[in-house]
């Protein structure tokens, strides 16, 4: 999951030091790999993204639209699309 982009304009990068609790690089050193990341610097990176420019979040009208969904599904009151295919003779 390679999210380098670009280092800016110029295309440098400046190295910086930052101290991180002893616990929160062993879980970064756990995660950085798993998640497809090329180092642990791109991985550190993209959080900083993130700190920077949040990824965007559901509203909460959208959130709760999706909440009525899923009482409605463990209500019983959905279909599958497979159910809805058949129901109107549809094939793949």
């Amino acid at each position: 999951m390679s999210t380098d982009r670009d280092a800016g304009t110029d295309g440098e990068m400046e190295k910086i030091n930052v101290r991180v609790p002893k616990t929160l690089l062993a879980e970064v050193d756990e995660v950085w790999e798993e998640r497809g990341y090329a180092s642990k610097s791109e991985f550190v990176r993209d959080a900083l993204r993130d700190a920077v420019e949040p990824p965007t979040q559901l509203s909460e009208e959208a959130l709760e639209h999706l909440a009525e969904s899923r009482e409605q599904r463990d209500d019983g009151e959905t279909v599958s699309q497979a159910d809805v295919k058949e129901r109107l003779g549809i094939d793949d």
